[in-house]
């Protein structure tokens, strides 16, 4: 059994928990970034952006570096493929819950 870091899944869960963090992940998921590229969809300041940023960074879920005078931004996909582990055991749970309880209303239950 896989077993989970459960302040770094805390941390994944409250980063994607934002619409705009989400979006985020799926704009660097298509590749590397610039901070300005990441801020542009957004009705938001810079600053704004930044900490949405940082929130990411903080959970593992992104890496900045500076490649002159502008920040970079990389997606750092393993505290998503975690997150994904953890709803994938629950996910077979809650399925053969599900199915044993169909088993029961078709068979049983008439």
């Amino acid at each position: 059994m896989v077993k989970f870091n459960t302040q770094a899944m805390d941390r994944t869960f409250a980063a994607l928990a934002d619409p705009t963090r989400r979006a985020v992940i799926a704009r660097l998921a298509k590749g590397d970034a610039s901070v300005g590229e990441l801020a542009e969809p957004f009705d938001m300041s810079l600053p704004a952006v930044s900490k949405h940023l940082r929130v990411l960074e903080r959970a593992g879920l992104l890496e900045q570096r500076r490649d002159g005078r502008v920040r970079r931004c990389k997606l750092m996909p393993q505290p998503l493929r975690q997150a994904s582990q953890w709803v994938d055991r629950y996910r077979a749970f809650w399925e053969g819950q599900l199915n044993a309880l169909a088993d029961y209303l078709e068979n049983d239950a008439l």
